[in-house]
């Protein structure tokens, strides 16, 4: 298989699908509002998003299975899989924040081997395959070379339900606050992700997640020279429901802390 080519692709795939989003910017109304579960939000946005998505990717690799945020039903294989977020930041499109995203993954086996992460507002597309580079809109990314967490710019995301670890996130939250130059909340984490990949931020860590918020980002974080595990340091982040991503430098320092106050 071209890894290269299918990425190439699937760019291509991942910005035809955002001009959907784009044009569905102004139109949509909070009367179009559904609920997955308290906070949990989404949108015929994203459900049109998906749809096209899915087409598209089925004609690309016709015997290749989905695992989709907003359809479940999707039939799995057992070599090649997508792992697709149609609109990742659901809830920053509903209010008109400009950070939001598509997800693409396609993995062999469950192992992310392609990577694309399309944020719309800004027209940046950020993408890697296995054994390749990562790249940001046709230009080699790498992780930055910052060393401490004291010099660091975070990311951070926080859960819409399960509320279980929260009390002791936020411990670690107050403390990183104090000792890195700030920690950043988007609302979208392939947006982190993608973020921690070219440099913007040192490290993204995050629990409650899904595989189609980080199975793409993830790998692109890591051809572009970072470092991916859970808060434990193992490496089952894509169904692990937790993360953490940075350049590899903090990385340690990060587990320490994250292992006081949230272990």
């Amino acid at each position: 298989m071209d890894l290269k080519f299918i990425t190439q692709q699937v760019v291509e795939i991942s910005k035809q699908a955002g001009n959907i989003i784009r044009d569905e910017v102004t139109r949509f109304s909070e009367a179009d509002v559904e609920y997955k579960g308290a906070h949990d939000l989404v949108s015929y946005v994203d459900k049109k998003s998906e749809s096209f998505l899915v087409d598209a990717l089925k004609k690309l690799i016709p015997e290749a299975g989905f695992i989709a945020e907003e359809s479940p039903n999707l039939k799995r294989a057992e070599r090649y899989n997508w792992i697709v977020d149609p609109l990742d930041g659901t809830t920053n499109f509903i209010h008109k924040i400009p950070v939001f995203s598509i997800s693409i993954a396609l993995t062999e086996y469950l192992k992310p081997i392609v990577g694309v992460i399309f944020e719309i507002n800004l027209n940046e597309c950020f993408y890697a395959w296995e054994g390749g580079p990562a790249f940001l809109n046709d230009k080699k990314i790498k992780v930055s070379n910052t060393g401490i967490l004291d010099q660091s710019l975070l990311a951070t995301g926080f859960p819409y339900y399960d509320y279980s670890r929260l009390d002791d996130y936020l411990v670690l939250f107050k403390d990183l606050m104090q000792s890195s130059r700030g920690v950043r909340r988007l609302g979208s984490a392939a947006v982190d992700l993608a973020y921690v990949a070219c440099g913007r931020f040192e490290l993204f860590y995050e629990y409650g997640l899904s595989p189609w918020d980080v199975a793409a980002g993830a790998l692109i974080v890591e051809r572009a020279g970072g470092r991916i595990t859970t808060f434990k340091g193992t490496d089952d982040f894509i169904f692990g429901r937790e993360i953490v991503a940075s350049n590899g430098k903090v990385h340690d320092e990060f587990l320490v802390k994250a292992n006081i106050y949230f272990g």
